[in-house]
């Protein structure tokens, strides 16, 4: 069996180096220099062919690897895009199933707050949709500040406690 670490720390550099001499762009060729020796790592050679030649093994398989790869590329149009090209084939329409899940969350929030005591309903609305400060909110509902604060919180734990169901 052959030493591949060894052989590699020998050969790596002379491989992908060949492989550019081909025409192959430098990171395509460090590509399949790897490809070489995984390739001979996953299905070595039989026993007795190349024993006596690792090296020239080694090449003729990065040689073939190169020459499939030109022949795939020969085969495959590219298109060079602009950014603002490239970003416009993106979709960014959230996917049927994020739609589901927020409508879920949706449903269950709105649960949540129906599920409350009026006056912490109304003072989480007026914080949360309306915007309102808290000092707002106390003044409209003639309560002190930290009360109004306590029962905003305890509407965001009510909220959250019903949605970490979902999670």
């Amino acid at each position: 069996m052959w030493d591949l670490q060894h052989l590699f720390r020998k050969h790596a550099r002379d491989i992908a180096q060949s492989l550019r001499r081909r025409g192959i762009a430098e990171e395509t060729a460090a590509d399949l220099t790897q490809d070489t020796f995984v390739r001979v790592l996953v299905s070595p050679p039989a026993s007795g062919t190349a024993a006596h030649n690792p090296a020239g093994y080694l090449f003729r398989v990065a040689r073939n690897l190169g020459i499939d790869h030109q022949r795939r590329e020969r085969r495959v149009t590219f298109v060079d895009l602009a950014p603002e090209a490239f970003a416009a084939l993106a979709d960014t329409a959230p996917s049927a199933e994020t739609i589901v899940y927020d409508r879920q969350k949706l449903a269950l929030t709105k649960a949540a707050l129906a599920e409350l005591p009026e006056r912490t309903r109304k003072a989480f609305e007026m914080h949360r949709l309306e915007a309102m400060t808290i000092a707002a909110v106390a003044a409209e509902l003639d309560l002190s500040v930290s009360r109004t604060w306590s029962l905003i919180r305890h509407a965001y734990e009510h909220i959250d406690t019903r949605l970490s169901a979902v999670r």
